[in-house]
């Protein structure tokens, strides 16, 4: 790397080669100008076919195809992924697995369609995962002690230095179908971590000031950093000769990132 010179990522501000041609961290494109609305919220990196990302001791995420992404990961003997088990799509066979139990949720977490388990592959070997449907992947690089929430269902996969929890969102009961909406939560101690996320549609991010609200249809949530506050709001909506009519909405209190996705989908929540 030429002494004293870094391009910064517009995306996730990680230093780089200036000859790089993709961020090493989230794999944005380090040429051109960010795209961002006269709303305040800019477009989640297209990431192009075959793109690397780093990550852990070694490791390397490839991104193949555009339209329905897949992560191709290639891990070392020290790394390790998490993940739900139907975002497996492949691996070699002496990659080993196993799992753990998430804690909590009883009942109410198998109704809201979230699983009891998660999935865990450990290196060396390549293991590839993607989702059931259009849309982008959005790689998020979390330093030590970070926490970003996440829209359930959404994540693909978590490095192994990433810990895991998740929440049931009040409010949104008979909202979505009927369903409860979970929020799952990863956090980072002392060590850096990578999040992979999968939003239908395209992705959108704003960055919210202290005390900044934003109001966020349901369906459009995906992630938010742990810094942001997330309260469930009704509004009381008239509706001529049928009365009143509730429109539920999250309010979304900065400081922090805020990522929506531009297409409704219902998946188990």
């Amino acid at each position: 790397m030429t002494d004293g010179v870094r391009a910064v990522c517009k995306w996730c501000k990680s230093p780089n080669d200036p000859s790089a041609a993709s961020c090493t961290s989230c794999g944005a494109p380090l040429r051109g100008a960010e795209l961002v609305s006269d709303s305040g919220w800019r477009e989640a990196p297209r990431l192009r076919d075959m793109t690397e990302i780093g990550f852990g001791t070694g490791s390397v995420i490839q991104v193949d195809g555009e339209i329905v992404p897949v992560a191709d990961i290639t891990l070392t003997a020290a790394d390790a992924v998490f993940f739900e088990h139907h975002a497996l799509l492949w691996k070699d066979e002496a990659v080993p697995m196993s799992v753990a139990q998430t804690a909590g949720g009883g009942m109410g977490r198998l109704f809201g369609g979230m699983p009891f388990v998660m999935t865990f592959a450990t290196g060396p070997g390549r293991i590839a995962f993607s989702r059931d449907g259009t849309g982008e992947l959005v790689v998020l690089p979390m330093p030590p002690n970070t926490e970003i929430d996440v829209r359930g269902h959404s994540f693909l996969l978590a490095s192994h230095t990433l810990k895991y929890q998740f929440e049931k969102i009040k409010g949104f009961r008979n909202v979505l179908h009927g369903g409860e909406m979970y929020m799952d939560e990863f956090h980072t101690t002392d060590w850096p971590g990578v999040l992979v996320l999968h939003g239908f549609g395209n992705v959108f991010e704003r960055t919210l000031g202290a005390g900044e609200s934003i109001m966020v249809e349901p369906g459009a949530f995906l992630y938010k950093d742990g810094s942001v506050i997330m309260n469930v709001e009704q509004q009381d909506l008239k509706t001529g000769m049928f009365g009143r009519n509730g429109l539920w909405l999250a309010r979304m209190t900065g400081p922090g990132r805020v990522g929506i996705q531009s297409m409704y989908h219902h998946h188990g929540d």
